[in-house]
């Protein structure tokens, strides 16, 4: 079990959270934990209908409920849709964050999605973790820390890499319990739901959330599920920490 209950979520953008684990947040939150929500970007350019400050204040604001509903704290690093960088501004950014929060787990988005900052988003995750404990990288008011957490990814949108293949996975949460929550969460990010039907073709915003987790439910015998690889490369914890908080709700693949 962790010393320390503080888990961080690193998503590219407002809404990826709340699609991909917030089942698995609110399962955490129920056991005592402490929940941050973090973005990269304020979703600057998810609108068809706002400027970019505009759009960046009302997604911001819409993250900040969402993370409420699990009485989390919201953080956003500051970069621009479209652009998240692997540089050395970005980084340090996201290391001060991570020590910042001090996280015993992080759950981020995996290398394999469909579009270029998720793929930066999980890259620059993974080495703010393996960087938080090193005290020759400054990040003024916000000391270094070990252990390196534990670090999990999250499925990818509609569970395919981007040829199309089926992402596989260490582990499903059974999060039928939770839905109702993820359900709510999601449903925070009004402003998206005139993006996507635009952009994406995608209508019916939280119904699509909805079939994907039924999806992974299926493969446990659930009805819903969240679907997790864990990072266990050299330095990283070995140790699986979510089937140690989660127990009998996390099946192995």
């Amino acid at each position: 079990m962790a010393e320390r209950k503080v888990v961080l979520s690193i998503g590219a953008h407002p809404d990826d959270a709340e699609f991909l684990c917030a089942g698995t947040l609110t399962l955490l939150r129920e056991r005592g934990w402490q929940v941050h929500i973090a973005t990269l970007t304020p979703g600057d350019c998810g609108t068809v209908e706002y400027g970019r400050e505009e759009i960046s204040r009302i997604r911001k604001g819409e993250a900040a409920k969402a993370a409420a509903l699990l009485e989390g704290g919201y953080h956003c690093v500051g970069c621009d849709d479209v652009f998240i960088m692997y540089d050395r501004p970005t980084l340090v950014k996201v290391i001060e964050l991570v020590r910042r929060v001090r996280p015993a787990l992080v759950f981020t988005l995996c290398a394999e999605d469909y579009m270029t900052d998720h793929v930066m988003t999980g890259r620059l995750a993974m080495t703010a973790c393996f960087a938080c404990g090193i005290v020759n990288i400054a990040t003024p008011g916000a000391d270094a820390f070990e252990p390196v957490p534990h670090l999990y990814y999250t499925d990818p949108a509609e569970g395919k890499d981007i040829y199309g293949r089926s992402a596989p996975t260490s582990h499903i949460v059974d999060i039928s319990s939770v839905i109702e929550t993820k359900e709510k969460m999601l449903a925070c990010h009004e402003s998206q739901r005139n993006w996507l039907l635009a952009h994406h073709g995608m209508d019916e915003y939280v119904y699509s959330m909805k079939d994907w987790s039924a999806e992974r439910g299926r493969q446990i015998g659930a009805a819903c599920g969240e679907g997790f690889r864990q990072h266990k490369g050299h330095a990283f914890p070995q140790s699986d920490l979510l089937t140690a908080e989660l127990g009998s709700l996390v099946h192995q693949m």
